[in-house]
């Protein structure tokens, strides 16, 4: 991997990101900051998308055509939908799709897109394995989980929209930007992986969950990132 694309959603992932970076230069794109330099070795280019599958997808696209990036990682934090994985641990993408696509009127099965080949976007193995052998090595007091990620513009807070995700779409977890940016990938053929700590349980305990965590979520998804570039400057 000769230059890595990393998203964060949020700024406190991002800032996080670069103190531990080398910034050589910073370039500002559609209202984007993009930080240029090396995380562990890795040349990487550092960028907040904004919340949200179109701020997402547009941030890829630009570290695609404009910094030539080679592969695509997702941090960011997400709510469980599997009762096994707890407030603080962290799922990575077996693949992604986008659960807010309906075009059931049109005879399309909810989250399918029309007139593409495929509405799962799938992670690379390399990464998700990498990525596993980082998170156990620096985050050893979570648990790591592989699964479906599904997102939509939606922050799920609800017990029955959760049990809907669940039972159409078999996700391990829900959030907002991670299959825009997959799908992004996909159209562009690079690898990507998505990056989950969670952070909440998509419920009714969603709201006051959040705030409470989101700082030990977001510590292990930067932990587990630094990690991951270690390895990945030795292939």
């Amino acid at each position: 991997m000769s230059v890595i694309g990393i998203i964060g959603a949020m700024e406190v992932e991002v800032a996080t990101l670069k103190q531990t970076m080398e910034v050589e230069r910073e370039v500002s794109c559609a209202s984007l900051d993009f930080a240029v330099g090396r995380l562990c070795g890795c040349k990487v280019v550092v960028v907040r998308s904004g919340v949200g599958k179109v701020n997402a997808a547009i941030c890829a696209q630009i570290l695609v055509d404009r910094f030539g990036v080679d592969c695509i990682i997702n941090t960011g934090i997400a709510g469980s939908l599997n009762a096994d994985i707890n407030i603080g641990d962290i799922v990575l993408s077996t693949d992604a799709l986008e659960h807010d696509m309906d075009a059931v009127a049109f005879g399309y099965p909810v989250g399918v897109i029309p007139q593409m080949d495929t509405s799962v976007f799938v992670a690379d193995e390399r990464l998700r394995s990498l990525a596993r052998l980082a998170c156990e090595a620096v985050n050893p007091d979570i648990s790591v989980f592989e699964g479906r990620i599904v997102t939509g513009d939606q922050f799920i807070a609800d017990k029955t929209k959760k049990n809907w995700l669940v039972s159409n779409f078999h996700g391990m977890c829900t959030e907002m930007e991670g299959a825009a940016i997959a799908h992004t990938a996909y159209n562009n053929s690079i690898p990507f992986l998505i990056i989950r700590a969670i952070s909440d349980k998509a419920d009714d305990s969603a709201s006051e969950d959040y705030p409470a965590f989101e700082a030990k979520a977001v510590r292990h998804s930067v932990n587990l990132v630094t990690e991951l570039c270690k390895y990945l400057v030795k292939m």
